[in-house]
């Protein structure tokens, strides 16, 4: 069982500073954060659920969209994401490894009371930019496939020929 975490969408793009320095839109920093989070979810091997608050919005039911290691949730009216993670956390079997990522001090509380682990804000986006580094060094570290046609060797060489031909008159 992966390790979960649990991530307060709003209140770490609060924190965000290069969200603010650059002027990113409410949108635009959301789906920053989602996709940094997707990278993250797969670097580092954890599932993370991220929540964004809808308890002030017309929204009826909670909206879940999953991909690969990363659940969005936008809670519903008068549900706030304070609210879903604790529920969440509780819901959490012990032996599973849980962080929360908030800077939501009452919120850090909580969780450590439910046996989670709380992540600062600044941390997680620390975080995010060291396992993405990471992730990038192993990946140009890895080695080069052949830039050659496995397929393309296996045909005889007047085969191979005759299909060039045809390539180029096409160019």
């Amino acid at each position: 069982m992966k390790p979960l975490l649990l991530v307060d969408g709003y209140n770490i793009i609060g924190a965000w500073p290069q969200a603010v320095h650059e002027g990113w839109s409410i949108e635009e920093a959301r789906e920053r954060l989602q996709r940094a989070l997707e990278d993250y979810a797969g670097y580092a091997g954890v599932e993370v659920v991220l929540v964004f608050d809808g308890h002030l919005s017309d929204r009826r039911q909670r909206s879940r969209d999953r991909t690969g290691n990363l659940t969005c949730v936008f809670t519903k009216k008068g549900e706030t994401a304070d609210h879903y993670i604790e529920a969440t956390a509780n819901n959490n079997p012990r032996r599973r490894p849980l962080q929360v990522a908030t800077s939501d001090g009452v919120q850090q509380t909580v969780v450590l009371g439910r046996g989670a682990e709380r992540v600062s804000a600044r941390e997680l986006l620390r975080d995010l930019i060291e396992v993405r580094a990471r992730g990038n060094r192993a990946h140009a570290a890895a080695p080069v496939a052949s830039n050659r046609n496995p397929l393309e060797e296996r045909l005889p060489p007047e085969q191979r020929e005759r299909l060039e031909r045809m390539r180029r008159q096409r160019d």
